[in-house]
């Protein structure tokens, strides 16, 4: 069974009477190329949790590397659709869960044990963000994360310091991750086919953080803040975002080399560590 041939997704559809859903962004990866360049980017060695499988397209590329798969499908329609398309693996395990809604660690914990596993997965646009955060924030027992995602996803998580695209996300990803894009893929290499392009992102996890700060809560506040109002300048993001007056946080940026005319897309990692480390101490100051 071709699974990356239109008029075999079109039959099993028709088969299974399975309509397509735009709020559930299904649009299923075509490419077999691309298929085996996720498949090699994840770096399969103890085993593969995949979110979103559709109609297994990816699944079947993830089942032929001999390691366990476990997919993880919000759709139930897609259940019977899965046990199809998929019958002749039996290395492979669908999970019907909302994966937001899910303690993804202990189902790692379930099914791997004390391994650290791979995640893969062709994400639907409208939630490709909430699901990358939760898989890192949590630091879980994974080693990479590599996803399908919206091109301009993949260019911000990916961007550095100066450039339009740096922003809050990348400066999160970059701190738990080293995030890479692997190839753009044009529409038509889906089905349905999106309106936008898409691109391959590998994200590597850390061992250790891409920076040290005293305290990360207090780090990830100072990047939300410096990004909240991306045409003011870091002076007045920060005295808004922690409501200090101007002058407060003006002679702390002096103080650590920081011009307070900068903006937040212009700072490193680092810098923000930097800031996040004087700004922590001043608010246990005062409070």
């Amino acid at each position: 069974m071709d699974l990356t041939s239109p008029r075999v997704i079109k039959d099993i559809a028709e088969r299974f009477n399975f309509s397509f859903s735009k709020g559930l962004g299904q649009n299923f990866l075509l490419d077999a190329a691309v298929l085996d360049k996720i498949a090699e980017a994840a770096e399969i060695d103890e085993g593969v949790m995949e979110i979103g499988p559709g109609f297994g397209v990816l699944t079947k590329r993830l089942c032929e590397t001999g390691k366990k798969v476990v997919s993880v499908e919000i759709d139930r329609r897609l259940i019977p659709v899965l046990e199809y398309t998929l019958a002749e693996f039996d290395n492979v395990k669908i999970v019907e869960r909302d994966i937001m809604k899910t303690d993804v660690r202990a189902l790692i914990k379930e099914e791997f044990g004390d391994a650290k596993i791979s995640i893969a997965a062709n994400l639907p646009y409208y939630i490709t963000t909430p699901i990358i955060t939760k898989l890192i924030e949590e630091k879980l027992p994974i080693k990479n994360i590599v996803v399908m995602v919206q091109k301009e996803v993949a260019e911000r998580i990916s961007a550095k310091p100066g450039k339009k695209d740096y922003g809050a996300i990348s400066v999160l990803c970059q701190y738990y991750t080293e995030p890479s894009m692997v190839e753009v893929v044009p529409a038509g290499s889906f089905f349905p086919a999106p309106k936008v392009d898409s691109a391959v992102l590998c994200m590597k996890l850390l061992d250790e953080p891409g920076v040290r700060v005293e305290d990360e809560k207090c780090f990830f506040k100072v990047v939300r803040a410096s990004f909240a109002q991306r045409r003011k300048t870091l002076l007045n993001c920060l005295a808004s975002g922690f409501g200090y007056d101007k002058p407060i946080i003006e002679n702390m940026l002096g103080n650590i080399g920081i011009d307070p005319k900068i903006r937040g897309e212009k700072l490193s990692l680092a810098e923000f560590a930097k800031i996040s480390d004087v700004i922590c101490k001043l608010d246990s100051k005062i409070k």
